[in-house]
Formats: C-alpha cells, sequence, structure tokens
C-alpha cells in the first residue's frame, strides 16, 4: 500500500479573527509558509485544528482555501466526527474540495470503529481515507488487531505508546505515521511513512530533521513540544502567533 505522503505531515492550526470568526485565508497561509519551510503535508481541521469547534461549511472552506493555497503539496481533509452519519455526510462533500485525502478519528466510546470507518470509505469514494488512534482524546480507539481489515490507506497513531507504534508497525502492513514528536525517531527507524505532528506549526524545519535521524533536532524541538503541550490547543496557538504573525484566538477551552 503506496502512503498517501511520506514525510513530515502538519496538523495545521485553524486561525480565526478576534471576533471567533473562521479566518480560512489566514489559515491558507500559514499553510503555504509551512510548505515553503519544508513540510511535505498539511492536515486540515484536526484536533489541532479544534475540528471540534468548527461545522461542515467552515471545515470545506478551510479544505478548499488551503488546497488553492499550496499548489500540488498533499492536503488531507479531517472528517471525523461524533457520529458515524455526521462523518460520512462531510466525507462526501470533501471530495469536491480538491484534497487529496480525508482522516477521521473515532467518535469517543466506539469499541469496534469497522462499521464507522466502511461507512466514511463508502461515502468518500475513490479519496483515501486514514485511520485516526488518538485514545486520550476518543477512547478507547482502534485496537491493533482490526487495523488489516479495515477499508483505510493507513494510520496516525498519537497514542505517544512506544509499545502500541512497534505493535502496530508489526502487525499492521499499511502506512504509519505518528501523532507524537517524542516517537518521531523511532518512526523513521521502523519504517513509518512519517508524522502528522502539531509541532510542526512552530518548527517544521526541525521536525523534518528529527524524522531523517537528527538527534540534535529532537533535542532543539523539546521545550518548544512541552510549550504546545500545555494549554493546548491555545499554546500552539501562542507559539505559532510568536513565530509568524497569526492570530491567537481559539474556539476551543
Amino acid at each position: 500500500m503506496e502512503p498517501v505522503f511520506t514525510g513530515i505531515g502538519v496538523a495545521l492550526v485553524t486561525l480565526f479573527d478576534a471576533d471567533g470568526e473562521l479566518d480560512a485565508d489566514a489559515t491558507a497561509g500559514l499553510a503555504a509558509q509551512l510548505v515553503e519551510l519544508g513540510v511535505d503535508a498539511l492536515v486540515v481541521a484536526g484536533t489541532t485544528g479544534e475540528a471540534d469547534a468548527l461545522d461542515d461549511d467552515e471545515r470545506l472552506r478551510l479544505f478548499t482555501a488551503v488546497r488553492a493555497a499550496v499548489g500540488d503539496t498533499v492536503v488531507v481533509g479531517g472528517t471525523g466526527a461524533a457520529s458515524t452519519h455526521q462523518a460520512a455526510r462531510l466525507t462526501a462533500r470533501a471530495g469536491d474540495t480538491g484534497v487529496d485525502a480525508v482522516i477521521g478519528r473515532t467518535p469517543r466510546g466506539l469499541v469496534d470503529p469497522s462499521g464507522y470507518y466502511e461507512a466514511v470509505a463508502a461515502a468518500a469514494g475513490p479519496v483515501p481515507v486514514l485511520a485516526y488512534h488518538f485514545p486520550a482524546v476518543s477512547p478507547p480507539g482502534i485496537p491493533v488487531e482490526l487495523l488489516g481489515s479495515l477499508p483505510v490507506a493507513g494510520i496516525k497513531d498519537s497514542s505517544g505508546d512506544p509499545t502500541r507504534l512497534l505493535a502496530t508497525v508489526e502487525s499492521y502492513d499499511g502506512p504509519v505515521w505518528t501523532g507524537n514528536p517524542a516517537l518521531i525517531h523511532q518512526a523513521g527507524v521502523l519504517g513509518c511513512a512519517g508524522g502528522i505532528l502539531a509541532l510542526a506549526n512552530v518548527a517544521p524545519e526541525l521536525c523534518v530533521a528529527a524524522f531523517a535521524g537528527d538527534g540534535e533536532a529532537m533535542r532543539a524541538f523539546t521545550p518548544t513540544h512541552l510549550a504546545c503541550e500545555r494549554d493546548f490547543p491555545r499554546g500552539v496557538k501562542q507559539l505559532v502567533a510568536k513565530r509568524f504573525g497569526t492570530s491567537e484566538t481559539v474556539r476551543m477551552g
């Protein structure tokens, strides 16, 4: 199974104006800057992008704006939702925005996600679907033993568990991306497709270098990584604003 992309994807923040209204153009502008700094893909309207605070039309506007701003760089649209019905409905509309793939975090409390991903894949048509394991936000997440049977083109693992990452790579033949910067070197050594990282909003160059095996880059990004995790997603927004002059406004929290 060929990965949708390899390397570092940024779990892109969503920018809002001072009144909390979506600023799709500013978000797309940030995406273009991050591409210039080396990221290989943009994951739009995911957890870092405050997806739970966006309605369907806002997400679609973001997909369209980012797609137009980044040329042929891979764009992955976040279409996960609280229910299978909602996720499938949004996914069915996402293909018209030009995204290269969609990614869907599992709903909270869903023990067996098979039906969820079958419905999302059916709605996606020819657009690849990526699975998303994030048990801290949407427990219990995706059992490793089910991965091979899901109609997906890879998985993002944001568990932060090195043993889980090892088990996934050992038992699953599809592409794997880590969502945790602390595991990016391990991901590279294990032959993972890459990482999808919130940290890449702030330190894209260091994320790229770390995945390539640069231990000093990991040491260099550690303070920023820790700062990003504090008061999430506000901490990420503040650091992005400091570097790029963007809005710090958040809807979540």
